[in-house]
């Protein structure tokens, strides 16, 4: 599609059969999908991933998934993760709480960032930025238990909601990245916001998630960054 941002024929097939099964019991829903763009419809809209971590895919990596949410008048209503390759099914509900193959699952009650494991992506598509986010390693690795860079922001939120990792951040994502994930990770108990702490990350694509301690102290070290950013 672009430098480094690739598509597969499963995409497109996963994308396909994904939405013909919508169609058939929601018809006047409303979709965004990653390959085919928006469809119209009615206040209710799927957002779909049909395969996030397509990179990983073609290299055969084995760090891949599905990501499905639905959201009602700009409010997530439900997430659903899937990874094929370990068979683990992550789906949330608002306010029915979020669980991994029908267990109930909670972020890491970790305090800090001390030994705390972190997931993040790294820049691909625009390198812009690259300086900023290299900046933000650097304040938030020392201490920690080490940075993970697995190649699916949907799989890094589901297993930020179900404690495998402690905290998350990551620059510019597309929303069908990780729509379904923020609200697996808002029904596991944790917090996602934008880099000010905010609500804004569908819009900027900048998001932050963790614990509640793990979030706070995540936002603590990057914030000298992003007042720096903001400077004229």
């Amino acid at each position: 599609k672009s430098r480094n941002d690739f598509v597969s024929e499963v995409d497109k097939a996963s994308e396909q059969a994904i939405i013909e099964t919508l169609r058939k019991t929601y018809p006047r829903h409303a979709i965004l999908a990653e390959e085919s763009g928006e469809h119209v419809g009615n206040e209710y809209q799927w957002i779909i991933d049909p395969l996030d971590g397509t990179t990983n895919y073609l290299h055969g990596f084995p760090q891949w998934s599905i990501s499905i949410a639905l959201r009602h008048r700009g409010r997530m209503q439900l997430g659903v993760v899937y990874s094929p390759l370990n068979e683990e099914l992550l789906t949330a509900e608002l306010g029915g709480g979020a669980f991994l193959n029908e267990h109930r699952i909670r972020v890491s009650s970790r305090p800090s960032l001390d030994g705390a494991l972190i997931g993040t992506g790294i820049p691909f598509r625009d390198e812009s930025r690259l300086d900023l986010y290299l900046g933000m390693m650097r304040q938030i690795i020392p201490g920690t238990a080490g940075i993970r860079r697995p190649g699916s922001a949907a799989l890094d939120f589901a297993y930020l909601a179900a404690g495998r990792l402690d905290g998350f951040w990551e620059l510019d994502l597309a929303s069908w990245d990780f729509a379904a994930g923020a609200l697996l990770v808002a029904e596991a108990g944790g917090t996602v916001t934008d880099l000010q702490g905010g609500d804004r990350f569908f819009e900027t694509g900048d998001v932050v998630a963790g614990g509640l301690k793990v979030h706070r102290e995540l936002l603590q070290r990057i914030k000298p960054l992003i007042e720096q950013e903001q400077q004229p």
